[in-house]
């Protein structure tokens, strides 16, 4: 296991030559990504339907699993080198059926982009029993990442969307759940993002040896079908949108929004920056723990901790009752 102090020299800072308004094409022009293959979760609306769009007209083969295939189909018509698969992130056993078909095809991944995800959604459970946002944006996940550990090309890079809500909490691994404690819908999701972190972390150190590494990204504040579950006045106080309904100027586009993840996926100078968390097609270094100011960015020490990282690793095992890359 690699140390805190590693992992904390992997997040000093690092500049690109991209930036905050850069868009997922501009990241990945000048790439020769014909004859590969992405996964991409979310790969249908929002940040996931730019970074599978750029992909796609760079050549690369898309696979994108929805919980709703033929809503899927209908956003990504006219795609070239596009095919949609039927699965439920928030369902372990419909990723299992997912997982399975594709070992089956023998569908090789050089690209994983797990960019699907929900936000403050309403105190629910997974089909297993687990708090819905750490069961989708993590379990889910870990699970399709897990079955497809035999397709995982040489080389390959595997991106987890996090968030600057990850400053929101620390994995509570007393409480994951929140069997004890009162639900909060911004601590479950802060929760669940720092949980996106720590994967990527413990990913790369299993899979570096391989050449593939992982990482977690911000992709910056934008306005998604990911906002469903806040009412009106809740992104008005927030000031998210104006009275009109406009989103916030200072966000940005879904094809902004897309660009660190596809960054983080191809960018030849993160390759000895395994596990850390990026933002803005950048690395902004770690802050304090009691900092609150989130327009500085940067990833908080719970969210990029190998000590932590392995501890969620093995719930994660546990509760899905797989084990990927132990050998």
């Amino acid at each position: 296991m690699i140390s805190l102090e590693e992992m904390t020299a992997r997040q000093q800072p690092l500049e690109s030559n991209f930036g905050y308004r850069s868009t997922a094409s501009e990241v990945i022009a000048g790439f020769d990504l014909a004859g590969k293959t992405a996964v991409v979760t979310g790969g249908y609306s929002g940040l996931g339907f730019e970074t599978v769009k750029a992909l796609a007209e760079a050549g690369v083969a898309v696979i994108v699993p929805a919980r709703r295939p033929e809503k899927a189909t209908e956003a990504l018509e006219g795609l070239a080198n596009v095919r949609v698969e039927k699965m439920d992130l928030g369902d372990l056993d419909s990723v299992a059926a997912f997982t399975a078909g594709m070992r089956e095809a023998g569908t090789r991944v050089d690209i994983m982009i797990n960019a699907a995800g929900v936000m403050a959604t309403p105190e629910l459970r997974t089909p297993q029993g687990w708090e819905m946002q750490f069961g989708t944006n993590l379990l889910g996940h870990f699970a399709l990442v897990a079955g497809l550990e035999a397709l995982l090309q040489d080389g390959a890079r595997i991106v987890s969307y996090s968030s600057i809500g990850h400053w929101r909490s620390p994995v509570n691994f007393d409480d994951i759940n929140f069997d004890t404690t009162d639900y909060e819908p911004w601590v479950a999701y802060g929760q669940s993002k720092t949980a996106d972190a720590l994967f990527a972390v413990a990913l790369d150190a299993r899979l570096a040896g391989r050449g593939i590494h992982a990482f977690s990204v911000h992709p910056g504040g934008i306005m998604t079908d990911l906002q469903r579950n806040m009412p009106r006045e809740e992104l008005l106080a927030r000031q998210w949108i104006d009275e009109e309904g406009n989103p916030n100027p200072l966000f940005k586009t879904p094809a902004e929004g897309a660009s660190t993840g596809l960054w983080a996926a191809t960018a030849p100078e993160l390759a000895e920056r395994g596990g850390a968390y990026c933002e803005d097609c950048s690395i902004k270094g770690v802050v304090a723990d009691d900092e609150t100011d989130m327009m500085i960015g940067g990833a908080k020490a719970w969210a990029i901790d190998p000590e932590a990282a392995e501890k969620l690793w093995a719930v994660a095992v546990k509760a899905t009752g797989l084990d990927p890359f132990s050998s």
